[in-house]
């Protein structure tokens, strides 16, 4: 196998994730602790997983105008990910994570996320040259700029934006155990090849027009220390590896190990293991 060429199409987010002794109730007062700041969100954490191996990993997103946005940046760029980023004139999205003693996150999300469109000044004709993408983003457009790509994954928060572009994806990827993404190939007015579905400690399962199967999870930690990020690093990796040309089979086999190892935590971006191609 090659290193291969990987392009996420869609939000990174400014993150600020803590501890707290308990979720408050009405009326209460929680106090975030051990608090990092880290970009992420459903492509962030995406993508900075796919950049844990060799090859070039490209970012086409959009940024706010403010120190959030600048961070974001930065980091990216320590990282060695091209960001490719159209600036908007509003505050960049913050989301406040919250963890409470057995792992588990619960989120805030402040602002809306900004997504590129296909109308940005970006260098949309060369995903033509990229061997993977990973598509997050809002804009039917931008789905089909990203479709020029030799795979194409999809989250499957953006079944709508697979429906209204009429395209059809390699793969669409999310969690049985989300209302909000859990789906079939009916689903879809134009069915991806494959649709990938995580269960969290049972694994998963794919499903395509000739059969389902199912793929083992991967090692999880005797103790679950953050359970932010999993699954969004699962699809980097997931990503990554049908870049590849791995089958999906085993893609599937070895994403699952990544999205496990951010369990241990203290934060995904820390936790998040080496792609090997």
């Amino acid at each position: 196998m090659t290193a291969p060429r990987l392009a996420l199409v869609g939000h990174l987010e400014h993150i600020a994730l803590g501890r707290v002794a308990r979720l408050p109730g009405a009326g209460e007062i929680a106090h975030l602790e051990a608090v990092r700041e880290l970009p992420g969100g459903g492509g962030g954490i995406a993508v900075f997983q796919m950049r844990r191996g060799p090859g070039e990993v490209h970012a086409f997103t959009a940024l706010g105008n403010d120190d959030a946005a600048a961070f974001v940046r930065e980091r990216a760029g320590q990282a060695g990910i091209v960001l490719h980023a159209a600036v908007r004139s509003t505050p960049h999205t913050r989301d406040v994570v919250l963890l409470t003693a057995d792992g588990e996150r619960t989120i805030v999300v402040v602002g809306q996320p900004l997504h590129p469109r296909r109308t940005d000044p970006l260098p949309w004709e060369t995903l033509r040259g990229f061997d993977a993408v990973y598509f997050t983003a809002e804009d039917p457009d931008a789905l089909a700029a990203a479709r020029a790509a030799r795979v194409l994954v999809v989250t499957a928060r953006r079944r709508h934006v697979l429906a209204a572009a009429k395209l059809r994806a390699d793969v669409v990827v999310g969690s049985a155990l989300d209302p909000r993404e859990r789906s079939t190939l009916a689903d879809y007015p134009v069915a991806p090849g494959a649709l990938v579905m995580t269960e969290g400690a049972r694994g998963g399962y794919v499903e395509t027009a000739s059969g389902t199967f199912r793929f083992p999870p991967g090692h999880p930690p005797a103790a679950i220390a953050c359970s932010y990020g999993a699954g969004d690093s699962f699809a980097g990796a997931l990503t990554a590896y049908l870049g590849a040309g791995l089958t999906l089979v085993e893609a599937c086999a070895r994403a699952a190990e990544h999205g496990a190892a951010v369990l241990k935590g203290p934060d995904p971006l820390t936790a998040q293991t080496p792609l090997v191609y």
